[in-house]
């Protein structure tokens, strides 16, 4: 038998005798405890609402308005009428008249109603809703 032919027989035998070791060989259970990033400070978590509090669908009362931007307005006719039932809802004005008074009066095409209208017919369910 050839010397190489000889030399590459007793890696192979080698190798068949190692690979089950190796595979049986279990990793220490050393894990070292990592410092925080210096750059990556801990912060605590902050709860995004009080305990026992319930998070309100106004929007559900609004869905006829339009969300899109109305140029010299300040939001949308949609986001509006939202922030008017958060005030009748938690008691900031009992009108949905004067909670709405920051929507437009302007008839938009292709809507039943005003963006005034709608947002004060909103407010209104919403206030009969609560009662």
């Amino acid at each position: 038998m050839k010397p190489h032919l000889r030399l590459l027989a007793a890696v192979s035998a080698l190798a068949l005798v190692a690979l089950p070791a190796t595979a049986l060989a279990v990793a220490p259970e050393y894990k070292p405890d990592k410092p925080p990033h210096p750059t990556h400070p801990q912060h605590p978590v902050k709860p995004s609402a009080p305990a026992g509090a319930k998070a309100k669908a106004y929007g559900r009362h609004c869905q006829g308005q339009s969300k899109e931007h109305v140029a010299g307005m300040k939001g949308t006719p949609f986001s509006q009428c939202v922030t008017a039932m958060a005030k009748l809802a938690n008691g900031n004005t009992k009108s949905p008249a004067k909670a709405c008074a920051a929507e437009s009066r302007e008839h938009v095409e292709g809507m039943k109603g005003t963006p005034f209208s709608l947002c004060v017919k909103a407010g209104k369910e919403l206030l009969r809703q609560s009662a």
